[in-house]
């Protein structure tokens, strides 16, 4: 995959591994962040309203295309068959400047975004949601919370990975990102409480090491919940027609990574 963006050197040496998320008391703080079970694939999501989660474009193509998100379901802080809490999915939508068929191009990544609500919400009491905010700057240490191959049963926490390059509402990442990650929250933790950044699109294996791409995120987000407001891009279609949509009220899966 080729994507037009300049790197900046690795800081390999300040990064972490990836921690096993196994004990509940590991999972404090990072419930919101979920698997979104496909039918047959996942990816992570993670919530930003008791009944939205944030995931990748990506993986809601199968289910646009069918016109039914039945399949779909988000299982937050799930770690060895078990969740916080779960429900199914009422109704999605993809970025309108989304592409599936152009794959993971520059332009794509930057809109590779999906919002999905929830049939029922997931009180905040149980899994607290998360912010979205820009990026303060290339060079910023950030944290990747997420589920992939090989580690599909609990989520893992990247404690400190690298912002390597910014240009145009794309971010290059340093991050240890597999596929299943699709989706998973980069968060940036200068605050009291973690704010997500961006999402992983897409990555893989360089001679340099991991690079893991993904996109800014506060207009994006704004432009997905006006869709779902709105109806626009939102399916299955009926489902909007039959009720009044207020969104975020408080109360194939085609993986994107280079093999190595």
């Amino acid at each position: 995959m080729a994507v037009g963006l300049a790197l900046a050197a690795p800081a390999m040496a300040d990064n972490t591994g990836l921690d096993r998320l196994t004990l509940r008391s590991d999972l404090v703080g990072w419930e919101a962040v979920g698997r979104l079970d496909l039918g047959d694939g996942f990816c992570t999501g993670v919530l930003v309203a008791p009944d939205l989660v944030l995931t990748a474009a990506h993986c809601l193509t199968e289910a646009q295309t069918a016109g039914r998100v039945d399949r779909l379901m988000f299982r937050a802080g799930l770690r060895d068959g078990e969740a916080v809490a779960q429900a199914a999915v009422a109704r999605a939508v993809m970025h309108p400047d989304y592409r599936p068929a152009a794959g993971a191009s520059a332009e794509n990544i930057r809109h590779d975004l999906g919002l999905v609500q929830l049939s029922t919400p997931i009180p905040a009491a149980v899994a607290a949601p998360f912010l979205v905010q820009s990026l303060p700057r290339a060079g910023t240490a950030v944290s990747v919370v997420s589920y992939a191959s090989g580690r599909a049963e609990a989520p893992a926490r990247q404690a400190v990975c690298t912002v390597r390059g910014r240009q145009s509402g794309l971010l290059a990442f340093d991050c240890d990102v597999t596929f299943g990650a699709s989706g998973a929250p980069v968060f940036d933790l200068a605050d009291r409480r973690a704010r997500i950044v961006s999402l992983i699109s897409s990555g893989g294996a360089r001679e340099s090491g991991m690079v893991a791409f993904g996109m800014e995120l506060p207009a994006a987000v704004a432009d997905l919940k006006h869709a779902l407001r709105t109806g626009a891009g939102v399916f299955p279609e009926s489902d909007f027609s039959a009720r009044r949509l207020t969104v975020g009220e408080r109360g194939a899966s085609g993986a994107r990574f280079v093999r190595p």
